[in-house]
């Protein structure tokens, strides 16, 4: 969910940043906007590689395989199980 949530925040300070670089022709003496606008760009590209780079570290999977003789019937069991790790909490 948090990497998700990161690639959406990342395009969205990706596309305040170009506008604000490329489609706002106001000049104001105390900012820069175009220099906000380019950091604005760089900070969403950063955003949205860390929220990729979070998406494919959660694809993990455990596979546990179990081989065990009964007892009783003397029949050899095996079972399978496949858990996929939760996300951690954050």
């Amino acid at each position: 969910m948090v990497g998700l949530m990161s690639i959406g925040l990342g395009i969205f300070l990706f596309v305040v940043g170009a506008i604000m670089r490329f489609a706002l022709r106001v000049q104001l003496s105390w900012i820069d906007l175009q220099l906000v606008g380019n950091l604005l760009m760089g900070a969403g590209v950063i955003v949205a590689i860390i929220g990729i780079v979070l998406l494919m570290r959660k694809r993990s999977s455990v596979t546990t395989v179990r081989s065990t003789v009964d007892p009783q019937s003397g029949e050899r069991v095996a079972s399978r199980e496949t858990k996929t790790t939760p996300p951690p909490v954050e």
